[in-house]
């Protein structure tokens, strides 16, 4: 397992798409039980298919965690990314400026949408997700950002606040259209990771509580190396030709203008 976790990653780059996500799982330490972050990185290789990246066990799920992680990664060859998908963890945008120059933040659209609904009445969850919804259903970028300030020239005189958290998540929420359209329902969400997660959380489940971290890294990194072995098997995730559209990208401008952002808000 540790061969596997620690693998060089230079041969199978430049991986163009990663996507990253946390899962807390109990551990006993100390004499009690404490909860612990697993941080669990894929992505797609210079072939077209998904691997397996990393897996770091980190006591909180902070911008130190993060940054140890994808400095990991970095060191093990990881190279070329031009874009990372995720949810809003904390200090993850930080830690891919400090780590991965040239590559952007997508933020999953799937958690955003949970992250609108908590700042919406609840009566008017219907409609605004609707138009939430009309967004990612348009046929160019042009299009997709033309209704993103469609939508919030609608909610901002019904339900300002909603417009604002909207607004705010502008850059994060539309990362995607920088993109060729053909890869956007694999990069604008983690919802191809969801079957990976559901795994996991099926194995981890029956344990419960872990007695160690190693035991952490044991279980879950055997789950991770069935699904690499699985995927390298497989079909190609994304065609050869759309990845070498996509690494022409330049998102150094976009990653610049995200990190400004994330130091006025700091």
């Amino acid at each position: 397992m540790e061969e596997f976790r620690t693998r060089r990653l230079d041969d199978a780059g430049p991986f163009t798409f990663v996507a990253a996500d946390a899962l807390v799982l109990k551990v006993r330490e100390g004499g009690r039980v404490v909860g612990v972050h697993a941080l669990v990185a894929t992505g797609v290789n210079t072939d077209g298919h998904r691997e397996i990246l990393g897996l770091h066990v980190t006591t909180a799920e902070d911008g130190a965690g993060w940054l140890a992680f994808f400095r990991d990664l970095v060191a093990r060859g990881l190279s070329g990314v031009k874009v990372v998908t995720s949810d809003a963890h904390q200090g993850l945008v930080a830690a891919i400026g400090a780590t991965l120059g040239g590559a952007t933040w997508q933020r999953c659209r799937t958690h955003y949408a949970a992250n609108l609904m908590s700042a919406t009445p609840k009566t008017s969850w219907g409609w605004v997700k609707a138009l939430l919804h009309s967004i990612y259903d348009q046929p160019d970028a042009d299009a997709v950002h033309a209704q993103f300030d469609r939508v919030v020239d609608a909610l901002t005189g019904k339900l300002p606040t909603v417009a604002e958290h909207l607004e705010t998540a502008r850059a994060d929420i539309l990362a995607f259209t920088a993109f060729p359209k053909e890869v956007w329902r694999q990069i604008w969400s983690n919802n191809p990771a969801e079957r990976l997660n559901r795994e996991i959380r099926r194995r981890t489940d029956v344990v419960g509580i872990f007695p160690d971290r190693p035991s952490i890294i044991r279980l879950v990194g055997a789950v991770l190396a069935e699904q690499h072995d699985e995927w390298a098997e497989g079909r190609r995730y994304l065609g050869l030709d759309v990845l070498t559209r996509a690494q022409a990208v330049d998102t150094t401008e976009e990653m610049t203008d995200d990190l400004s952002v994330q130091a006025l808000t700091a």
